[in-house]
């Protein structure tokens, strides 16, 4: 097998952080429409509420399976794979009926205008849930085979269906924002999920005329064609039949032991990930510290303060935890391993950590100077005269700095750990989150919205400490030094330092006077900062444009 998996991950991280930068701009704008034209309540609702059940039975439901099946297609049959990640459909019908009976009946609505809605919003999710669980194998065999164009194209689509929908019916009548949000949340998973079975029947029907070179399309470049059927000789499905499950003679045989066992872990592991992730959007759920006008105002601020995690670090998680599941074993020592592919997962480590990390930090000091100009020009003046909206923004911007190196020091661990460690693990995370959940509450009456975040910071540096003990301890014995890029470097902190004060000054004489000066002085500031921030890291920004150039002049010598 020819594919590049290094290569891959980056081009899917690369896809990712632009696919997410397009859906969140479209929803930044349609949720800026809805605060000025529907109400801060139906906002609430919708963004906290709804894709809490959204998120709850997802993460349980598909995360275990998806984790689990993700590193084994060398190891284990096939069949195997197909009938584990297939059990994820049934149960998410069965997570959609009990959290849908606690939301509707334990989580009720202090507002009866919208409870027919709020009904039909919560069924509406769960069928959602279990049709997009119906095309979960898909989805993870287009991973494993680096169809990453496939994804980004159907990812987009997903974007404009869902978009179009919702605004289309909004634009009809106002009045009926939840039921909108419901129809194009089931339309749009149902298109897409067909979309997926289409392609991967086209795709199957067409291999052997490939093979033979006798596959010509009008609607498909040959280029493509070439980057869809080369390499793919280990591609061994011949029928849609193939991705259903299939039973065995018996339960023993049709499920594979070890992989139930993985699974069982991350199934474990998920619940309290859950809690620690959303954590915040469950104490505001089950206890009246906030009302949902306030709630849908913590969500807008946290949807901007979020931009960075949303745009680049949960992309570069993902493909990370992809490109390291490849290439390190989870059961073998490190010194039994491939060194070639220990060296390079090392290497590729310690520059996430140095890339995110210096992101991180970027978005603290500028976030400290510019938070009141973009909720200004998000919201408008009244939407920051309380000031609080402005608070929560700033707290938030030292949050992903903790962020950005928990996602990747916790994707390498994730990744990289033993069943017995993950079960071990298990209950650290149990007791990360009963903390968590603590401090959210106890802070939250101490601080107001801030503590939530607060206790988050809490929460993922104590995460950060785990996994950085775990990774060093794993180290130990062979030299390498993976961590080394948190070290982010002296003159970017030096740099980082000067134009912070910069713009702290900019901000106190020009941000109400002039807001394109205070912008075009961070500008500026940002520019030097990433100057020097390339000085400091030459050799790996050279290396990067080097293999970029390579794979861009292997791309047009075999056009």
């Amino acid at each position: 097998m020819g594919r590049n998996l290094l290569m891959s991950s980056l081009e899917n991280a690369s896809f990712n952080i632009i696919f997410q930068i397009l859906f969140r701009c479209i929803t930044f704008i349609i949720n800026a429409w809805v605060i000025r034209n529907v109400g801060h309540e139906v906002l609430g609702i919708m963004n906290v509420r709804l894709l809490l059940l959204e998120s709850t039975i997802l993460f349980l439901s598909r995360e275990p399976f998806n984790r689990a099946c993700m590193g084994q297609k060398d190891e284990l049959s096939w069949t195997h794979i197909i009938n584990q990640i297939w059990l994820s459909m049934p149960i998410s019908c069965v997570l959609s009926l009990i959290f849908v009976y606690i939301w509707l009946n334990w989580l009720p609505l202090s507002s009866p205008e919208h409870i027919s809605q709020y009904t039909f919003g919560c069924w509406s999710v769960a069928l959602s849930c279990v049709l997009e669980l119906c095309g979960a194998n898909l989805v993870l065999i287009a991973q494993l085979y680096c169809f990453i164009k496939l994804k980004v194209a159907l990812d987009t689509l997903y974007i404009f269906i869902r978009s179009v929908i919702f605004v289309t019916i909004i634009v009809y009548n106002r009045s009926l924002a939840l039921i909108a949000f419901s129809v194009a949340q089931v339309a749009s998973i149902g298109i897409i999920v067909v979309c997926y079975y289409i392609f991967f029947y086209w795709y199957i029907n067409n291999k052997p005329l490939y093979a033979k070179g006798a596959l010509k399309s009008k609607f498909v470049p040959d280029r493509i064609l070439q980057q869809l059927y080369n390499n793919m000789d280990d591609f061994q499905f011949t029928s849609l039949t193939d991705f259903f499950p299939k039973y065995l003679g018996s339960v023993n045989s049709t499920f594979n032991k070890k992989l139930n066992t993985l699974t069982i872990s991350f199934a474990k592991q998920g619940i309290v990930k859950q809690l620690l992730t959303e954590g915040e959007k469950y104490v505001m759920s089950v206890s009246p510290v906030m009302s949902f006008s306030e709630q849908a105002t913590y969500d807008v601020v946290n949807n901007l303060g979020s931009l960075a995690a949303r745009f680049i670090f949960r992309p570069i998680e993902d493909s990370s935890y992809f490109y390291f599941t490849q290439m390190v074993s989870r059961e073998l020592p490190l010194h039994k391993q491939d060194q070639h592919k220990i060296q390079e997962s090392c290497t590729v480590l310690s520059q996430i950590c140095k890339a995110v990390g210096s992101i991180g930090l970027l978005v603290l000091v500028f976030g400290q100077s510019y938070s009141q100009t973009l909720l200004t020009l998000y919201g408008g003046e009244a939407f920051v005269a309380s000031g609080l909206p402005v608070q929560l923004l700033r707290s938030h911007c030292l949050a992903i700095v903790l962020l950005a190196i928990n996602g990747i020091t916790e994707c390498y661990t994730f990744a990289t750990m033993t069943s017995a460690e993950l079960n071990k693990y298990n209950y650290w995370m149990v007791f990360f989150s009963i903390c968590f959940l603590i401090l959210s509450y106890g802070l939250t009456y101490i601080f107001g919205p801030v503590g939530f975040i607060v206790s988050n910071c809490i929460n993922m540096f104590a995460r950060i400490m785990h996994s950085i003990h775990f990774i060093n301890h794993k180290y130990k014995d062979t030299g390498y030094k993976p961590l080394e890029g948190l070290n982010v470097g002296k003159i970017f902190l030096l740099t980082l330092f000067i134009a912070g004060c910069v713009c702290k000054v900019s901000e106190n004489k020009f941000s109400k006077s002039s807001v394109i000066l205070h912008i075009a002085i961070g500008a500026v500031c940002v520019f030097c900062v990433l100057l020097a921030w390339g000085y400091e890291n030459r050799k790996l920004v050279i290396k990067t444009y080097k293999k970029i150039m390579n794979v861009q002049d292997k791309k047009i010598s075999s056009d």
